[in-house]
């Protein structure tokens, strides 16, 4: 079957067992414009609370520079060095907190959207992964359009964001450096401010989209066959040899359960040959009788055999054994409507043959 055909065959929304388990392979839907937010957002925060205080420094440093050059002397090569390191240490202390930032934000994102855990279904290799077929269609495919969709609104956006930037802040920029140098530093700063946040309200736009598509082709991805759903639910119910194979181990042991209880019944109520129910009362214990072994045919004959050779009294009444055999549950009381007809054989037994009733209900 075809890769187009077997796609074609995946009709069916996922069940929630195919949800949760995927969800617990750590396959869940993931938007990778999410951590670029998060990070502009991380490095806009640090610019407005801290970068101000660095760039005040820096802007001391340089205001020391130009305004006393006389006092760094630039005569040999380890001189050059030491005025390099001082402004390499003030561009550091800007720079790399900013950096810092920056990675916290994304790493935080993509952790929130896909917590780590350890998983060798998502790394052990596939033969789909080296499919040129599988290759192209991912490419070429409507998920491969979508990232170059996306592509080109990111690189059109920053484009459009930073030319008008340099259009409306060039000029000033220019008569600064000449008129004012030293605030070139807060003038950058202004600047950096209104390009992260153009990028950022068009990084928002991006990721709101980029997760609704996420989950659209990660439900799709999902999606299952007619008989997927069979084998489902087949695998939930069980194979129905081993449940048949189950059922019969159950029944045996109640069965042997149950021919276990005869001897000690008070009496069995039968239908000749079809049916048998062996009661037990003891009227020291309280309650209604109690169904301690029930069956038709080759079982009745099987409790009435066990009843003889123990001395359990026998009385065939065909109504009776037939509509309490319908009634009633091995180990449960027999239900009220039965009270008054096995109380009087209880009591018939028992002025019949009163020392052996006590023997039978011991």
């Amino acid at each position: 079957m075809s890769d187009s055909q077997d796609k074609s065959s995946l009709t069916e929304e996922p069940t929630e067992k195919k949800l949760r388990d995927t969800i617990e392979k750590g396959n869940l839907p993931f938007s990778r414009e999410a951590p670029i937010l998060a990070s502009l957002l991380a490095t806009m925060a640090f610019i407005a609370f801290h970068a101000r205080d660095a760039a005040q420094r820096l802007l001391l440093t340089l205001e020391t520079t130009f305004e006393n050059p006389l006092q760094w002397e630039l005569e040999t090569g380890v001189d050059a060095l030491h005025v390099l390191q001082m402004a390499g240490i003030e561009s550091a202390r800007f720079v790399l907190p900013a950096a810092v930032f920056f990675v916290i934000g994304g790493v935080a994102s993509s952790l929130l959207q896909n917590p780590p855990q350890i998983n060798l279904e998502r790394i052990r290799p596939k033969a789909s992964h080296i499919s040129l077929s599988a290759g192209f269609s991912r490419i070429f495919g409507l998920r491969g359009l979508t990232e170059f969709a996306k592509a080109m609104f990111k690189f059109i956006t920053i484009g459009i964001v930073v030319g008008m930037l340099l259009i409306s802040g060039f000029p000033t920029m220019m008569r600064t450096m000449y008129s004012d140098p030293v605030l070139l530093p807060e003038l950058i700063l202004e600047m950096t401010m209104k390009l992260l946040s153009g990028v950022s309200i068009a990084t928002i736009v991006l990721v709101a989209a980029d997760l609704a598509m996420s989950r659209i082709h990660w439900r799709r991805d999902l999606r299952m066959s007619k008989q997927d759903i069979k084998d489902e639910n087949k695998q939930a119910e069980g194979d129905p040899m081993v449940k048949s194979r189950q059922r019969q181990v159950a029944r045996d042991r109640v069965k042997k359960r149950m021919m276990a209880a005869v001897p000690q019944a008070t009496l069995i109520i039968a239908n000749p040959t079809h049916y048998a129910i062996a009661l037990r009362y003891v009227r020291e214990e309280g309650g209604a009788p109690i169904v301690v072994a029930k069956g038709v045919d080759l079982i009745a004959l099987k409790i009435r055999e066990i009843g003889e050779a123990n001395d359990v009294p026998i009385i065939e009444d065909k109504l009776l054994a037939r509509s309490m055999y319908d009634s009633v549950e091995i180990d449960q009381m027999i239900p009220p409507d039965f009270f008054k007809a096995v109380a009087e054989l209880i009591y018939y037994l028992h002025s019949r043959t009163g020392s052996k009733m006590g023997v039978a209900t011991a």
